[in-house]
């Protein structure tokens, strides 16, 4: 650290105060643990971050078995948020694995995986990402996916500085995954619960609908991160989440009724019927393997002006156009059940095929503008 040009080193009270102790020292520590383990991460995100891969103060090594371990620093929950957009990783030796032969010649592998799990922690953290446009909440979710931690209730704690919520809710140990993990979606950044709604492709199972539990998105394949421009929002007096946008009373979606397991991309087809009786056949796609039967359901939609919006602000600043245009989707739908009281029940997720299905829809005018309560 000294050769690093350190002159003060700050230390977290969650190193100094642990459990245990006196009974006043631990209701102190339960007290201080509610505040300081959800505003520590923004310690990370502001200044130079140097890691210890192998230990404070011990030089980098790599060995077999070492990536596999609970121990690894790859593995451990918390360091999912310890990653700042400039970092140095200390302990670098000339002989060490950041110097190592190309991966192609690693016999076990190990330096590959090392390697792509650099690649990991550079993509999956806000600040990292040259567009400054999302927080990587699948990238997010995905990399805790493989963490461990004591208490399970950490890996809901650890993505929350990551993905830059608005507000971090306080940290009870002993709170259930669900309820954490309900209590962060609620303060997220209104895109990343956009994200959440339109390309998680299964209803939820743990309660809401709109969005996925924590298990799920723990357990299960998710959706690769594109740029969106899609929002769900929240009515805190009323714990009403709501969607603002576009709205087909009704569709009939066919051809992706057989689910796959892997995120191939299957083609279907939506059928709707305009005021006049005519049907309009328009070819959609999957980028998923749920099943979606054959049915007739209610639509809600994201603005193909609004993804343009966004794209003119790109071009505003100057950035790598092509690359980002490759990662704009054309158009997300969210389809599912109008319940009596109004209030839409998320099926699955699809997208139109292309830009010219985007505007035949749009020039049938039978899309309307709507805020819809999502259960």
């Amino acid at each position: 650290m000294l050769n690093l040009g350190v002159e003060y080193t700050w230390l977290d009270v969650l190193c100094l105060r642990q459990k245990g102790g006196t009974c006043d020292s631990e209701r102190l520590r339960v007290e201080e643990w509610k505040l300081d383990v959800p505003t520590i991460g923004a310690v990370y995100g502001g200044d130079r971050v140097v890691i210890y891969m192998s230990g404070l103060g011990r030089p980098l090594t790599l060995k077999e078995g070492d990536l596999q371990s609970d121990r690894c620093w790859f593995r451990r929950a918390w360091t999912v948020q310890e990653v700042g957009r400039r970092r140095i990783i200390a302990g670098d030796m000339p002989d060490g694995p950041l110097h190592a032969e190309p991966i192609d010649k690693d016999d076990t592998g190990m330096l590959a995986k090392f390697h792509l799990q650099l690649q990991v922690i550079d993509s999956i953290h806000y600040l990292s990402q040259p567009l400054f446009l999302s927080a990587g909440m699948f990238g997010v979710l995905s990399e805790m996916q493989n963490r461990v931690s004591t208490n399970p209730v950490d890996k809901v704690a650890g993505v929350a500085a990551p993905l830059v919520s608005y507000m971090i809710p306080a940290y009870h140990e002993t709170e259930s995954l669900e309820d954490a993990w309900t209590a962060l979606v609620n303060v997220m950044l209104l895109g990343n619960r956009g994200e959440l709604f339109f390309w998680y492709p299964e209803p939820g199972d743990a309660g809401k609908k709109w969005r996925p539990s924590w298990e799920q998105v723990m357990n299960k394949c998710l959706p690769v991160n594109r740029i969106s421009a899609m929002v769900v929002g929240r009515d805190d007096e009323t714990e009403e989440d709501w969607y603002e946008g576009l709205c087909v009373e009704k569709g009939f979606v066919r051809g992706l009724a057989v689910g796959s397991m892997g995120q191939d991309n299957r083609c279907g087809e939506l059928i709707v019927k305009h005021t006049n009786g005519t049907e309009h056949t328009f070819s959609i796609i999957a980028r998923h393997g749920y099943p979606i039967l054959e049915d007739t359901y209610t639509l809600l939609g994201m603005d193909p002006a609004a993804t343009e919006d966004k794209f003119a602000w790109i071009r505003w600043m100057r950035i790598d156009q092509a690359a980002v245009r490759s990662e704009i989707r054309i158009q997300y739908w969210v389809i599912g059940r109008k319940l009596p009281d109004e209030k839409f029940e998320k099926v699955s997720v699809f997208e139109m095929a292309n830009e010219d299905e985007v505007g035949r829809l749009s020039l049938l005018d039978i899309t309307e503008q709507r805020r819809t309560i999502l259960v």
